[in-house]
């Protein structure tokens, strides 16, 4: 087995876990739907991070150009998938107690979400580097330019409850998610 191979198989489990940490609080929301009131946003992040975690398995086939791997860099891809388990994780909570619905359980844990969220970002660009400098400055300069303005809007999303920001916020993510998902990542080659 390559190493590369090796370590695409505990992230493989990690992530998993992320997508059903999803999966499952989708099926408590259309089984229970009296436990807590759903909320648009919150179901917006979670079909942004469903895409992420799909996404983020795609991206991370490149480590296969990693030609020589270190103890560093194993550790680096693994906190990279428990970042985006985490992620998953934070968006739907084991007990509803104290909050009133995914609206309130969004905002009050928003510091703890967009906090790993701009980790997971910065932790991108790292990931981007590693597999190469040409793999790097294949994405443009529209990928350090959005990972920028990603992390700042994620900042103010920590510090407002504004309903209109994070609505827009999440949406243009997920229109940059299929806008740029598909037009540079529709082959691994």
């Amino acid at each position: 087995m390559e190493i590369f191979e090796y370590v695409a198989v505990l992230t493989s489990i990690i992530i998993g876990l992320g997508m059903a940490q999803l999966l499952m609080g989708v099926t408590r929301l259309i089984q229970h739907p009296e436990q807590a009131k759903p909320y648009w946003v919150h179901l917006c992040w979670v079909s942004y991070m469903f895409l992420l975690t799909v996404f983020w398995w795609w991206w991370e086939f490149r480590l296969q150009l990693v030609e020589t791997w270190t103890f560093g860099i194993y550790l680096f891809v693994i906190l990279y998938a428990f970042l985006m388990f985490l992620l998953c994780a934070l968006l739907f909570p084991r007990d509803f107690s104290g909050y009133v619905g995914f609206e309130d359980y969004f905002y009050a844990k928003r510091n703890w979400f967009f906090g790993v969220f701009i980790l997971s970002q910065l932790i991108d660009v790292a990931d981007a580097l590693i597999k190469g400098m040409d793999y790097y400055y294949s994405l443009g300069i529209q990928y350090p330019v959005a990972q920028f303005v990603i992390v700042a809007l994620s900042v103010t999303a920590i510090l407002t409850r504004n309903e209109k920001f994070h609505a827009i916020f999440v949406l243009a993510l997920l229109l940059y998610m299929f806008v740029n998902g598909f037009s540079l990542y529709d082959t691994v080659g």
